[in-house]
């Protein structure tokens, strides 16, 4: 299990260091050619991409935390790291966002056009072209190793797809003659940014908040109603993140069951629910005479 999960945070890392270089890639092409340019919409997406770079910074340093072992001062792990700098990452989206929206108002009210040629749309086209490759492998290797970090950087990085494709957009009609939507798209891309960093602190918050994570009773009680010994079930209770969730129960046995057998149902009950119910790592069972 230990190796399982030094094998996890391995990959993790090795997937951010690959997203970083590419993202980082991106908001360069857009950033500097935007600026060349003067095509504010370009610009701001470009410092979009920088934002999400500057997520996989965060992501790592998260990772790094996470993986540490239990020890005396956090008994339960240090997992939830993870996703406290996930929260990070929509605190610094939720700033990359009133940049930009000031940014556009301030451009609504200035005159000058921005210089629109081929080479911008090949720079937008190729970017988002590596966007949605980006997306598309962060968000399958978050869900396939329940990483929040990972999953979260995807949404951010969707949501810089679809800014990008406004821009391209922008671009066919200022070429038409209409250059007053060069802010309109800056400001549509401040608003597209804070809706991905809504997204990722309402997840991040059911986690640190301890929202339940497992729903159905019934996908607990079941397990626990199948060991020999046990009369009933109830007040079942989970949190923690998908990958790392906590469950305690309290289970109904005989009220002439010697402590020695109680204590055998509790042990069979903690390892029938770890390898039945995925992505639990912490079992505590409550045992009450049954009446």
């Amino acid at each position: 299990m230990a190796m399982d999960q030094e094998k996890r945070f391995r990959d993790i890392k090795r997937i951010l260091l690959v997203i970083l270089v590419l993202n980082w890639g991106v908001a360069l092409a857009k950033i500097f050619y935007g600026y060349a340019t003067h095509f504010t919409s370009m610009m701001a997406d470009g410092f979009h991409s920088l934002a999400d770079g500057a997520s996989n910074i965060i992501g790592l340093i998260g990772i790094t935390l996470a993986r540490r072992p239990p020890d005396k001062d956090h008994p339960y792990g240090h997992k939830k790291y993870e996703t406290l700098f996930a929260l990070a990452i929509a605190g610094m989206l939720f700033f990359v966002c009133f940049n930009l929206f000031s940014e556009g108002i301030k451009r609504l009210h200035s005159h000058g056009a921005p210089q629109i040629d081929a080479v911008s749309m090949i720079v937008m086209l190729v970017t988002m072209s590596i966007n949605i490759f980006v997306m598309t492998y962060e968000y399958r290797a978050g869900k396939r190793l329940n990483s929040d970090i990972l999953v979260s950087d995807s949404l951010h990085t969707k949501a810089d797809i679809f800014t990008s494709a406004s821009v391209i957009i922008a671009m066919i009609v200022i070429k038409l003659g209409f250059p007053i939507l060069d802010p309109i798209v800056t400001i549509m891309i401040a608003f597209f940014i804070a809706y991905a960093a809504f997204s990722i602190a309402k997840d991040s918050s059911k986690v640190l908040c301890d929202e339940i994570v497992i729903s159905d009773d019934n996908k607990i009680a079941d397990v626990v109603m199948a060991v020999k010994g046990v009369r009933a079930c109830h007040k079942i209770r989970t949190r923690g993140r998908a990958d790392d969730i906590h469950v305690d129960l309290h289970v109904q046995v005989n009220p002439d069951m010697h402590v020695d057998k109680a204590h055998d149902i509790c042990f069979r009950i903690e390892g029938a629910i770890k390898s039945r119910v995925s992505g639990v790592t912490d079992v505590v069972v409550h045992i009450e005479p049954k009446k």
